[in-house]
Formats: C-alpha cells, sequence, structure tokens
C-alpha cells in the first residue's frame, strides 16, 4: 500500500518520489518498461498482477508523467518519458542490492554497453570506457547458469536473448 500524501509539513523529496514509484508492482512494470515491455496484455502475464491493479498503476504513471499511453495500430503501448527514463539509475540499483542482499537462486540480468560489450559493474559504469550509459546504451542478457525460475510467458520467452533496453520487445516472435 502506498504511503499517504500528507507531506507538506514534511519538505521532504523523497517521500514525495515514494507517491509515485513506493509501491512494489509500480518499480516492477517500470523494470518491464525498460525491457521494452509496452503493451498491457504483455506487462500483466509477465507479472501475474491483476488487471484492475495494472490498471490503476499504469494510469497513476500516466498521470504523474513517468509514462505516455500511445496507441500503435490500434493498441495502447505505454512508453517511458523522459522522467521515467530518469529512473533507471534507481531500478538498476535496486536490481543490483537484491543480486547482493536477497537470496534469490536464480542468474542475475547482465548488462552490458551496447557501443563497445563491455558488461556494466554494480554502479552501472562502464569498465572499458569510463561512462556510466543511459538505458538506451544498454543490452540486457540472462546471466550465465540455469533458472530453476525460468517461466514460460512471451515476455520471458523473448528476455532469453539479448535485447537493447527501451527498444519495443518483440513478444510475438519469441522462440
Amino acid at each position: 500500500m502506498a504511503l499517504g500524501t500528507g507531506y507538506d509539513q514534511q519538505g521532504c523529496y523523497l517521500a514525495r518520489a515514494l507517491e509515485v514509484v513506493g509501491e512494489r508492482w509500480t518499480l516492477l512494470i517500470l523494470r518491464d518498461c525498460f525491457y521494452g515491455v509496452r503493451r498491457f496484455t504483455d506487462l500483466r502475464d509477465h507479472l501475474d498482477i491483476s488487471r484492475a491493479v495494472l490498471t490503476a498503476r499504469l494510469d497513476g504513471l500516466v498521470g504523474d508523467g513517468v509514462l505516455t499511453r500511445e496507441s500503435v495500430d490500434g493498441h495502447p503501448e505505454y512508453v517511458l518519458t523522459e522522467a521515467g527514463r530518469a529512473l533507471w539509475p534507481v531500478v538498476f540499483s535496486l536490481s543490483k542490492w537484491g543480486e547482493q542482499h536477497v537470496a534469490g537462486g536464480h542468474p542475475a540480468r547482465v548488462f552490458s554497453h551496447a557501443d563497445c560489450g563491455t558488461d556494466l559493474d554494480a554502479l552501472g559504469r562502464c569498465p572499458a570506457c569510463s561512462t556510466v550509459p543511459g538505458p538506451e546504451d544498454l543490452v540486457v542478457r540472462p546471466g550465465p547458469g540455469v533458472n530453476p525460475l525460468r517461466r514460460e510467458d512471451r515476455v520471458a520467452r523473448a528476455l532469453e536473448q539479448p535485447h537493447r533496453l527501451l527498444t519495443p520487445l518483440s513478444v510475438a516472435a519469441a522462440p
């Protein structure tokens, strides 16, 4: 459940930011949007989220200017705005924190710099280029090892192959 909205007397931007992105489904929706998932049904199927919750979260993210809703071939698609793309360091850092501090039993995703192919370090830097590439300059792929939690939905199957972030994920062609 999201925090209350009584922050006028606190002067706390963290509290206000949590009102927008502090609910767990919201960060998972954003993660998938960075992966290139844009359609409602693909988000719903990959996240195992109810239609009502996903609708509420997407409406909130659109209303807060984190996503835009665009019509593509008669279907609504959700695309990260500049404000949404600015959340990449948060999503990346939380994922890396989870790798270090939370038991998972599955391989981590690996992010590499598209320009040179070098894997990022834990702080999101490219060791070869000495830069911190933005999400548009990253490729994600599954880490090494067997995944006992392997999913069978179309998004999960498509993400078994390297994929450039923010590029629409082709789930129809997923193997």
